[in-house]
This record gives structure tokens, sequence and C-alpha cells, in this order.
């Protein structure tokens, strides 16, 4: 069964485009190489809801949950914190619609 982590964030004030350029030079191929395949990202434009949403998935949650405990996703979720705040994430069971 295929599985997606749903992670959510809000961009820190002031380090948005150092984050812009840290997600498309770093967090993107990282995740590729561990072997999460990148599947959907969203931008809050208004309201109340997390800035960021990005899903990433693989084909087994024991894949997912051996990624997960790694210590290279640790370490690049600690990256990513020095541009965001309020990281959250999940992982769910996989369908081709939009997941929350």
């Amino acid at each position: 069964m295929a599985v997606k982590l749903l992670m959510t964030w809000d961009i820190l004030p002031g380090r948005e485009q150092e984050y812009f350029e840290f997600v498309v030079r770093d967090f993107i191929p990282a995740v590729q190489k561990m072997g999460l395949e990148v599947s959907d990202a969203w931008f809050t434009m208004y309201g109340n809801r997390p800035q960021i949403m990005a899903s990433v998935q693989t084909s087994s949650l024991s894949e997912m949950r051996s990624i997960l405990g790694a210590s290279d996703w640790n370490d690049l979720t600690g990256r990513l914190m020095e541009y965001v705040e309020n990281f959250d994430y999940k992982v769910v069971e996989a369908k081709s619609s939009f997941q929350l």
C-alpha cells in the first residue's frame, strides 16, 4: 500500500527568499534522493491555514518509517526549521485526490 507524508508549515517572516532557494536547491533534491516521490505542493494565499502544504510518497509504510527514522531526514528537517515554523506532518494512505 502506497503512503503519503503530508507536511505543513509557515515560512518565517523575512526569510521567504532564502526559504524558496533552500527548497529548490536542497530540500526537494534531498527528499528525492531518500526515495520519496514529490506528489503535491500547495501555497495558501488567504485564510487561517498553514502557508505551505507539501506531500511526498513511497510505495509502502515500512519504507516511509525507515526514511522518517533516518538521520538524513532529521538533518534535513532541522535545516528546514531555519526557514519555517509550525512544522507538522502525518502519514496517510495515498489517494490520487487532494488530501488533508
